[in-house]
């Protein structure tokens, strides 16, 4: 009996033990899964991103580097308004996001939740809280069709697109094919949005298709913006009025879009200077610019201004009250226009303002604003439009780039895309006006 207690004994003590190491291997792996930590973190793997992780990747090992991104396919959206307008094909725009991921660099395929920089951590939607030492915070912006009444769902009816969703930068070309004849109407919403320019680009491509198929005599082109101007600087601005008095196209200033009555073809929009003040537009096409907001991961959190952009510095990228965090791309408040362009001249200027602060010193480098927007005004005509904070031109070539293009056109089309994709992605193409590139490369 003794033997046999004993026995017992040995086998509850085996049994507390192995259930004591599995316990504890079980919270040891967990805690692990839960909790990473990087030398660099970068949240958002849009173009801001995927650059600044590939330049990080250069300075401090891919092994220090992580990227925060939870879709499987990375855009080049600029290539949009081709798109739109049958140029190009939806598929030429997209590649997968591993392949673009700087190889080495670690990928944690989640969405941002919460970013807390009192404790240098961010959590995502699946629970995962990583840790960091410096945050580049690159989370783009917020699309918001849903501030128009009737809208996203009225795009299941035909005769309504929108450049700016690969979702429905199809339907812009199908809307455009199918046209008929009637008003085509094309809008800009009352906030900030990326590409300022892009909203008016498929107008100006709308009229070339149509009056290349001989429709044109039937169709009323009316561009409707919330703004009190066609373009922010005036030496492009002059030459867009142009454009729009020799093709005939009616643009409406302060008008912005409130409500999309598809099933009716509907358009409802309001007097921005007469608050309250109503205009219907029966249309047979409409291309709707939506609104756009700050990243939810930033609105009302410790790194955002008042409004709910992430706070930078305008020179450095820096963040005002957080030093080991950066921001780059349309989520911050830098008050340029956003666009591509924009982030290739911070991708340069941010990351000497990140080598400079890992080395204890001040940045000594300024992002002066620098954008660029090439305004497609037909199948083979661009002005390129490149200016700063002041909304002076800052161009790069030597000849009058107010005036319409075909070469301009062809760097848009064809040049950039492959620059993209090969060069700012890479966190090898970028800087001060980083069209300034190609004049070294003898493309004049």
């Amino acid at each position: 009996m003794r033997a046999l207690a004993l026995y017992v004994h040995q086998c509850l003590n085996k049994i507390n033990l192995d259930h004591f190491i599995s316990v504890s291997s079980l919270h040891t792996s967990s805690s692990v899964s839960a909790k990473q930590h990087y030398k660099m973190l970068v949240l958002g793997g849009g173009s801001g991103g995927i650059a600044m992780s590939a330049r990080m990747k250069r300075m401090m090992g891919a092994e220090n580097v992580a990227v925060v991104e939870p879709s499987e396919m990375h855009y080049y959206q600029p290539i949009w308004t081709l798109v739109g307008a049958g140029a190009k094909t939806a598929a030429s725009s997209g590649r997968s996001t591993a392949s673009v991921m700087p190889s080495g660099v670690k990928w944690v395929k989640s969405k941002v939740e919460e970013i807390n920089p009192d404790t240098n951590t961010v959590r995502t939607d699946d629970g995962t809280e990583i840790s960091y030492e410096y945050l580049i915070v690159a989370l783009g912006l917020q699309l918001h069709y849903e501030r128009i009444k009737g809208l996203p769902d009225g795009f299941e009816h035909p005769k309504i697109g929108s450049n700016y969703s690969i979702q429905t930068v199809e339907k812009t070309w199908n809307a455009l094919q199918n046209f008929k004849g009637g008003n085509a109407v094309f809008s800009f919403p009352n906030t900030p949005v990326k590409c300022a320019g892009a909203p008016q680009k498929i107008m100006y491509l709308s009229d070339s298709y149509l009056r290349k198929t001989g429709k044109r005599s039937k169709a009323k082109i009316i561009y409707n913006t919330s703004l009190p101007v066609l373009f922010g600087v005036k030496k492009y601005a002059d030459s867009l009025w142009e454009i729009v008095k020799q093709r005939d196209l009616q643009v409406n200033l302060r008008q912005n879009l409130i409500e999309v009555r598809a099933d009716k073809q509907e358009a409802v929009f309001e007097n921005l200077d007469k608050p309250g003040e109503t205009t219907v537009i029966e249309y047979e096409m409409l291309h709707v610019t939506p609104p756009m907001g700050p990243s939810l991961a930033i609105k009302g959190g410790p790194l955002a201004d008042e409004v709910g952009w992430l706070d930078v510095d305008r020179d450095t990228l820096q963040h005002k009250r957080y030093p080991n965090v950066f921001g780059i791309g349309d989520c911050t408040n830098l008050p340029t226009v956003r666009t591509a362009a924009a982030v290739a001249a911070q991708s340069a200027i941010l990351n000497r303002t990140i080598s400079k602060t890992l080395k204890k010193e001040k940045p000594d480098k300024k992002y002066d604003g620098y954008t660029s927007c090439p305004l497609v005004t037909s199948y083979n005509t661009v002005i390129l439009a490149e200016f700063d904070y002041n909304l002076q031109p800052l161009e790069t070539f030597p000849i009058n780039q107010a005036k319409e293009r075909r070469l301009m056109y062809h760097m848009k089309a064809d040049l950039m895309p492959h620059l993209y994709w090969h060069g700012l992605l890479r966190g090898l193409w970028g800087g001060p006006g980083p069209y300034r590139k190609l004049l070294h490369l003898g493309m004049k």
